[in-house]
């Protein structure tokens, strides 16, 4: 795929995503999402996923709407490919945060996250940010593993 440059209205959606992310309710959803949930099972994940009375299930809905919206734009022309890989991780952070589970994920939730993994699918530049953040996430996983392991003795 030839690389294109961006256009000025690329940088202005890019800069309206990064503006909406700032939002006070969307940056404490943010702030769950990627530093709190960490499941490490399908049955943790669905907890907070499929149950409307979990009090995080509105920043688990709000988070990942978001990020699908995002790469659907994406998908759809609407921002270049290379300019939103260049300045949004998050979106690759969380499917690579759930990679493990993925698969236990989609046998109830079909559509999970299916934007942000179209985007790895079909673009290199994508693919690229979502396999060095796979690596990332899966030692820091490790990492938090093994502190807890050591906690406990």
């Amino acid at each position: 795929m030839e690389r294109m440059l961006a256009t000025p209205a690329d940088a202005e959606i890019i800069l309206k995503l990064y503006e909406l992310r700032t939002e006070p309710v969307l940056r404490q959803a943010r702030a769950w999402m990627t530093g709190e949930f960490w499941p490490n099972t399908a049955e943790e994940f669905f907890a907070v996923a499929q149950n409307p009375r979990d009090p995080h299930n509105a920043y688990f809905r709000q988070v990942t709407t978001y990020w699908e919206m995002a790469a659907a734009m994406v998908l759809h022309g609407a921002v270049s490919v290379e300019l939103f890989v260049d300045c949004n991780g998050e979106g690759f952070f969380l499917l690579a945060k759930f990679n493990h589970i993925l698969e236990a994920i989609r046998e109830k939730m079909p559509t999970f996250m299916n934007k942000t993994s179209e985007l790895v699918k079909r673009f290199p530049a994508a693919a690229t940010r979502y396999e060095v953040t796979l690596k990332n996430v899966a030692a820091r996983r490790l990492t938090s593993q093994q502190t807890q392991q050591w906690a406990v003795k």
